[in-house]
């Protein structure tokens, strides 16, 4: 028998390797994409997930550059809030603001594990801890997919503020206003417009699909510096339909490289056929891109193309400049009653005012609702809105057709992944677009981060070619899509 303290034999290695040398060489295996349904949650997309460590890729610029710049400019602003300030008790509260964010930034930078979110009575705290704790325990800013860890930053600066005792409201953001820009919608639609009654019922409804996709880019590139190719169209040239109308439009859609903009004609052609319907707008940005989208909204219910349009926003400051409830006032009370625009000029300032007046009464007569669900300043993405906010997905599905605006609510529709270009939109989405129930739903995004998709079968090619020639285009702002999902509307909600 061997003893239990015995040596190994002289020259043994104390640890056996097995060298596999006559064994068949490894291979090179690729993970099949997309994953399986079952093997896709919020930390494996269903293609490879953009994390903050991929230098490759605008979430790398965002994690270590961007949002610390943003967080450092909230903290200025914030600050400057603080010097105008007289009441002790509002001074110390801000303060301790101030310090919060300060260990925000000391996190981010230092790119620390992400932490539950504080109580602060929000009605999302759940969600986020629910997702945090079952997806990212030991996650870090960097190694977090960068959509969680973006919203999630945004959600720390909110906590920073709504577990205070005088601030919980306070925003840290503003924006640019264009003046141009604005009066050149207003003065063309204070007043209720009209289609010539001279023209045939064939022409009538030509020169209303022209309005209707022109004002469809002004409420897809709404948020853009440049508004130049926005509305060129004069009354004469809508009641006469040159030439010069088409092609003015087909100029502007070279940009837009997913392009399902008669799609979306016909969807709501088909709605007016059927006495009109509802449309939702899920809103990005406030200001001048709100501003445009009410435009929109108000063309859509005056050509009865809608008979109710419902506008989702979120519940407090969210990525910079979403909108608000308190921005959506702000904008119909400022038309109305506000100075705003001190170098305009009284026509203009009139033009405005009217059409603040129609709209302040859209919202009276029910034709406009402002609606803010928790779900939408959470870290999920849209993916799970049927499984995380069943009361949303049911919500929506009474819907004749939902418009996600910008890039964000693309991103979160997409679930912010390296999928292939030229991967059609409705499996881009998944779930929103397969589930039974599903609204028909209609992406407006102006490009300015990494997933792209619904570019058509050559859409790999496409996206190939302008990372050769362009290579910034995916954050430059000048391409967009306007995508279109049936989805599949009038079946019946089921939940597992």
């Amino acid at each position: 028998m061997t003893s239990p303290n015995a040596k190994p034999p002289s020259g043994a290695p104390s640890r056996v390797t097995l060298s596999l040398g006559h064994l068949p060489s490894k291979k090179d295996i690729r993970a099949p994409w997309p994953r399986t349904p079952t093997r896709v949650d919020p930390n494996n997309p269903p293609w490879p997930a953009y994390r903050g460590y991929h230098e490759y890729s605008f979430a790398h610029a965002t994690m270590q550059s961007r949002l610390p710049t943003i967080l450092g400019k909230a903290i200025e602003d914030t600050t400057r809030t603080l010097n105008e300030e007289s009441s002790e008790e509002r001074i110390v509260d801000l303060v301790a603001c101030i310090d919060r964010m300060g260990e925000l930034m000391t996190d981010l930078s230092g790119n620390a594990k992400l932490r539950p979110i504080i109580d602060d009575n929000e009605a999302d705290v759940a969600l986020w801890n629910k997702e945090i704790a079952k997806y990212f325990q030991g996650k870090d800013f960097m190694n977090a997919p960068w959509l969680f860890a973006e919203a999630y930053k945004y959600r720390r600066l909110h906590e920073a503020f709504s577990v205070s005792r005088y601030w919980h409201d306070y925003d840290c953001d503003t924006f640019s206003r264009s003046s141009d820009a604005v009066f050149e919608l207003s003065m063309r639609f204070a007043e209720p417009f009209k289609i010539s009654e001279d023209l045939s019922p064939e022409d009538r409804l030509e020169a209303e699909r022209l309005m209707f996709l022109e004002l469809t880019q002004v409420c897809l590139w709404g948020n853009s510096t440049d508004l130049s190719l926005l509305i060129n169209m004069t009354e004469e040239q809508i009641k006469s339909l040159q030439s010069t109308g088409g092609d003015h439009l087909a100029a502007t859609e070279k940009n837009i490289l997913g392009n399902h903009l008669n799609r979306l004609w016909d969807t709501v052609k088909e709605l007016r056929e059927k006495t009109g319907g509802r449309i939702d707008f899920i809103l990005d940005n406030a200001g001048f891109e709100l501003y445009c989208d009410c435009v929109y909204a108000d063309f859509l219910l005056q050509s009865g193309l809608a008979t109710q349009i419902r506008f989702h926003g979120k519940r407090y400051p969210w990525f910079v400049s979403d909108v608000t409830k308190k921005d959506w006032e702000w904008l119909l009370n400022t038309m109305v009653y506000g100075q705003l625009f001190s170098k305009a000029s009284d026509i203009e300032l009139e033009s405005l005012r009217r059409l603040g007046q129609r709209w302040k009464q859209y919202e009276k007569e029910g034709k406009w609702v402002y609606e803010q669900h928790p779900f939408w300043c959470t870290g999920y993405t849209f993916w799970e809105l049927h499984s995380e906010a069943p009361d949303l997905f049911l919500h929506l599905s009474r819907s004749d057709l939902v418009y996600f605006k910008g890039d964000l609510n693309h991103r979160k529709l997409t679930y912010d992944c390296a999928a292939p270009a030229s991967t059609p939109f409705e499996m881009a989405i998944g779930p929103m677009a397969s589930s039974a129930g599903a609204p028909k739903i209609a992406s407006l995004r102006t490009i300015k981060s990494d997933v792209v998709v619904g570019l058509g079968d050559d859409g790999d090619l496409v996206a190939e070619n302008l990372d050769k020639t362009e290579p910034g285009w995916k954050i430059s702002g000048k391409y967009a899509v306007v995508l279109f999902s049936e989805g599949r509307p009038g079946e019946k909600v089921r939940f597992a």
